[in-house]
């Protein structure tokens, strides 16, 4: 099955479309870089943010981001899943909770994609219930459904459309997380072929 997806997955990226380019993508982590310096830069505060990384899609971004905050912040990640092997959600599954102490602190949550939003939502829920003092939303992309969401994103990079993308952390069956732009799979590829 692995040689399959890794035969569709190079077949699958042959025709798709860049939506966004490495240099578009650059300058979107610089933007959100730039409202999160903004917002916790203030030398007078004492308390520093909690900063979550979801993986596996958020690492690229995470990574990136990271480098290019001034202010003290922990770093610690959380795993949940409503996808599994599949590309339809599902039940939210929590592979990994987050380590470090969440009580009474600000957690800014770094994601790739704001998709369904379903998620995204109960992990903040989670770490509300946790007893975070305030939980952030960061997402690297945020797809227009032209739907309302039952979570909003606090910092979005950029938003893209309503189409299957891939790149900067997102996936297809598994591989091009590592391209440097985002791409648009077209929808007839993604239909299995008999």
């Amino acid at each position: 099955m692995q040689d399959f997806h890794y035969k569709r997955s190079r077949d699958l990226i042959k025709n798709a479309e860049e939506i966004f380019d490495a240099d578009t993508v650059k300058a979107a982590v610089t933007r959100v870089a730039g409202t999160l310096n903004a917002q916790f830069g203030n030398p007078a505060d004492e308390a520093f943010p909690l900063v979550l990384g979801v993986m596996g899609g958020a690492v690229v971004f995470t990574g990136q981001l990271l480098t290019q905050l001034d202010f003290p912040l922990e770093f610690d990640y959380i795993h949940v899943t409503r996808y599994g092997d599949d590309d339809k959600g599902g039940q939210v599954v929590w592979k990994v909770i987050p380590r470090s102490n969440v009580e009474g602190r600000t957690i800014i949550v770094v994601d790739d994609i704001l998709d369904e939003g379903e998620t995204l939502a109960h992990v903040k829920q989670r770490l509300l219930d946790m007893g975070a003092a305030e939980v952030i939303l960061v997402v690297f992309a945020d797809k227009d459904l032209k739907k309302a969401k039952p979570v909003q994103a606090d910092i979005v990079g950029l938003t893209i459309p309503n189409k299957f993308v891939v790149g900067f952390g997102m996936d297809v069956y598994g591989y091009w997380r590592n391209l440097p732009g985002l791409w648009a799979i077209r929808e007839q590829d993604l239909t299995p072929r008999d």
